[in-house]
């Protein structure tokens, strides 16, 4: 989903991805197994981090 906006994946370890994007500023994190159900809670911190949701 955040790739789809620009967000690239720029470091992995171990189970935690970073992405960056080229526009935006900081890093988004994210943690677990892309097979994993992240909680819906996670799920809004992840993208309001990203700036694909409102606060």
């Amino acid at each position: 989903m955040i790739e789809n906006d620009g967000w690239i994946l720029v470091r992995t370890k171990g189970s935690h991805k970073q992405y960056k994007h080229p526009d935006k500023k900081g890093l988004v994190t994210i943690a677990g197994k892309m097979s994993d159900d992240i909680a819906s809670g996670t799920l809004n911190s992840i993208l309001k981090q990203a700036g694909l949701k409102n606060e």
